[in-house]
C-alpha cells in the first residue's frame, strides 16, 4: 500500500493526499510554507502535521495514565517489527510556559520517533492556571511510570527507557531525571533511565521575566529546590542537551551549557548540541519533514537514543 499523509488544518476539515500527490509540489515550497506557518500560530503545527506520514506508525490515542482528563498520553508504535529486547522507549512531555499545549498537536514527533523504531509516548500533563508547581512534576512521573510498567506489554525495552522534553517540556524532563523527588513517589528512579533529552529547556530562570510563567512557581516567592541547575548528581541518567545558537526566549549559554558543564563536572556522559540555525520554536519544528533542513537534532537525537547502553 502506497504511504498517504493526513491533510489538516487548525478546524475540524481533515483529507487524505497520497505522497505522490504531495512530492510534486516544489520541496522549498513546502518548507517554506511551513516555517511561515511554524512561526504563525496555530496553523503551524496543523500543518507540519498535515505534511506527516500516517503510515509509520500504530496509535493508540487518548490512553489514561490517571483518572484526571489530562492524565492521558498518545503512544506511537513503530511498524517495523520490535527487536528482540523490544523498542528503545521514548516519553515526550512539550512546551508552552506549562499553560498551554495538548498531545494531539506534536503528531509530528511521534512520528518522527517511531518510524526510526523507537516507541513513543507524548503526554499531557496538567496546566496552569489548573494547578501550579509542582503538580504537573507529579503528572510526568506518573506518565514515565506508565511507560516503566507497561513497556514490556507495548513491545518496548523498560531497560532503555528515555524522557525528552522541549521548553517547559524539557525543565519536566530534567526534574524528572535529576531529583528524585518525583519518580520515588511512584515507585521508580532516574537510575532506571536510559536517558534524558533537553531541548531549549529552562533550567536555570529565577528571577522569572516571562510574565505567563510568573504565577505558575509563585513569583517572587520562588519554591526551594526547583531548579534542575541546582542538582548534578553523579548517578543522574547519561544526557542529550541540544539548543539554538540563537534562542531568543532560553537563553542558551544559562542554560543548557551551564547545566551540560555541571552535569560533566559531576561525571555524568554529556552530549552537548548547539545549532547554528534556527530558534527556539524551530527547533522542535526540526522534528517535521519540511524542516529538517534547520538543523539535524532528530538524527542526533536517534543516534543518543541508539547508542545508549540499556540500564543494567
Amino acid at each position: 500500500m502506497a504511504a498517504r499523509f493526513t491533510i489538516a488544518s487548525c478546524g475540524s476539515m481533515e483529507t487524505r493526499l497520497p505522497v505522490r500527490r504531495l512530492t510534486r509540489l516544489v520541496p522549498s515550497l513546502i518548507a517554506a510554507l511551513a516555517l511561515s506557518a511554524l512561526l504563525a500560530g496555530c496553523s503551524a503545527v496543523g500543518l507540519l502535521n498535515a505534511l506527516t506520514p500516517s503510515s509509520t506508525y500504530t496509535l493508540t490515542a487518548d490512553v489514561p495514565y490517571g483518572v484526571l482528563p489530562r492524565q492521558k498520553l498518545a503512544i506511537y508504535r513503530p511498524t517495523e517489527p520490535a527487536p528482540p529486547s523490544g523498542w528503545p522507549i521514548v516519553v515526550f512531555f512539550y512546551g508552552g510556559s506549562w499553560n498551554s499545549g495538548q498531545r494531539d498537536d506534536y503528531i509530528f514527533v511521534g512520528e518522527a520517533l517511531a518510524a526510526r523504531g523507537i516507541l513513543t509516548l507524548v503526554a499531557d500533563y496538567r496546566l496552569y492556571p489548573t494547578v501550579r508547581y509542582p503538580d504537573f512534576l507529579n503528572d510526568s512521573a506518573r506518565a514515565i511510570a506508565y511507560g516503566f510498567e507497561n513497556a514490556v506489554a507495548l513491545g518496548g525495552d523498560p531497560k532503555r527507557l528515555f524522557v525528552m522534553g522541549h521548553s517547559a517540556g524539557g525543565y519536566n524532563a530534567a526534574m524528572l531525571a535529576l531529583d528524585p523527588r518525583w519518580l520515588s513517589a511512584t515507585g521508580h528512579s532516574p537510575r532506571a533511565m536510559a536517558g534524558w533529552i533537553g531541548l531549549a529547556g529552562p533550567y536555570d530562570f529565577y528571577p522569572i521575566v516571562n510574565p505567563d510563567a510568573k504565577p505558575v512557581f509563585f513569583h517572587p516567592n520562588y519554591p526551594e529546590n526547583s531548579q534542575p541547575i541546582d542538582f548534578s548528581p553523579a548517578n543522574a541518567p547519561r544526557s542529550f542537551l541540544a539548543a539554538t545558537r540563537n534562542d531568543a526566549l532560553v537563553n542558551p549559554q544559562r542554560n543548557t551549557i551551564q547545566l551540560a558543564r555541571k552535569l560533566e563536572a559531576a561525571g555524568v556522559p554529556v552530549t552537548q548540541k548547539l545549532y547554528d540555525n534556527g530558534s527556539h520554536t524551530t527547533l522542535i519544528g526540526a522534528f517535521a519533514w519540511p524542516l529538517r533542513w534547520i538543523a539535524p537534532v532528530l538524527d542526533d537525537v536517534v543516534h543518543f537514543i541508539r547508542t545508549a547502553p540499556p540500564v543494567p
